[in-house]
């Protein structure tokens, strides 16, 4: 393992202290410091929206922390589920007076974490409400979405749950608007290498040097298939056929699209991919919104990418667009 770090065990406390320390306008470490703030936290009588998961994604989710987006999110060991007691903290955090929304990806130990955490903060009379991201088409068929891997699409779920809370929306229709935002999308990805998780010190997984996995997770879990890499506009163009055929785009539609890095893959691979996406969607008659091309939900140094979509109506685009601020990203 060749790593910059101290101490293996120490590797996601370094890392917040470290961003934290680089950006103070932004973000506070609280709690047990696994927990990760904005700086103005809680913003009084507006909608608290929190977030959590493993460690070693990101900008996901501590990242996504900021005005317009996440307020506060609390984070575990690389690919670990936070405790139930850094949840509830997060949730505290973030209780400005008018409700937390539980924003997160579907997976068993974060959903059990934060069902507890729920069921912990009623008792200091926080009412919470959850949305689960289930985005990943290859963990599941469409008929059984309920067991499909939250992946990137969280990213659009927390940009535009978190401009309906900016603009005073209640508890009720900021929840509203992130189911629909996450219903709205469809992710898929592709993996080239493993990663290297730094307390166990050796790979996740193996795969030839000449060989790819279509629809691994982002810890590696099984994707469809494994074989010989294949071309850029080939991946490109699996990827979407299994988008489109699991969310169709029709004449008219507006789809914003995510082409995000694992990791280890460079900007200028995810353009050269970028030009089949738009050819897909232009083909099919739909226009793209607001596209994303760089590293927005990685895993570790993984080599690959992941397409997500997101199909927008006039709300969805309006708060997609609306102004947020982020030490990773920027809106307005």
């Amino acid at each position: 393992m060749k790593k910059i770090l101290n101490d293996p065990f120490r590797y996601v406390d370094d890392m917040l202290e470290g961003l934290c320390a680089a950006h103070p306008d932004m973000y506070r470490v609280a709690g047990d410091g696994r927990v990760v703030a904005r700086a103005d936290a809680p913003v009084a009588g507006k909608v608290g929206i929190v977030s959590g998961g493993g460690s070693g994604h990101l900008p996901i989710f501590t990242g996504y922390v900021g005005k317009g987006l996440l307020d506060a999110c609390a984070i575990g060991d690389v690919f670990a589920s936070p405790s139930v007691d850094q949840m509830a903290d997060a949730i505290r955090l973030a209780n400005g007076g008018a409700g937390v929304l539980r924003l997160y990806g579907n997976y068993g130990g974060d959903v059990m974490n934060f069902d507890m955490a729920g069921d912990m903060v009623e008792m200091d009379d926080i009412p919470t409400t959850t949305v689960l991201l289930a985005d990943d088409v290859a963990s599941a068929p469409r008929a059984e979405r309920e067991k499909r891997r939250g992946v990137a699409g969280m990213v659009y779920a927390f940009k535009i749950a978190g401009a309906a809370a900016e603009a005073g929306k209640t508890l009720e229709e900021v929840t509203r608007i992130a189911q629909k935002a996450a219903d709205s999308c469809v992710s898929m990805g592709a993996a080239l290498t493993p990663c290297t998780v730094p307390q166990a010190g050796k790979p996740t997984f193996t795969i030839g040097e000449d060989e790819m996995e279509m629809g691994m997770g982002i810890h590696g879990e099984p994707g469809v298939w494994r074989g010989k890499l294949r071309t850029a506009d080939e991946i490109a163009g699996e990827l979407m056929d299994n988008l489109l055929a699991d969310q169709p785009l029709a004449e008219g539609d507006r789809v914003s699209v995510l082409v995000n890095s694992l990791g280890a893959t460079p900007p200028e691979e995810l353009y050269i991919l970028f030009r089949i996406v738009k050819q897909r969607i232009e083909a099919a008659g739909a226009a793209i919104v607001m596209p994303l091309v760089g590293r927005y939900a990685t895993s570790m140094e993984m080599a690959g990418v992941s397409f997500t979509l997101c199909k927008l109506d006039d709300e969805l685009e309006e708060l997609l667009k609306a102004p947020a601020s982020c030490a990773f990203w920027q809106v307005g």
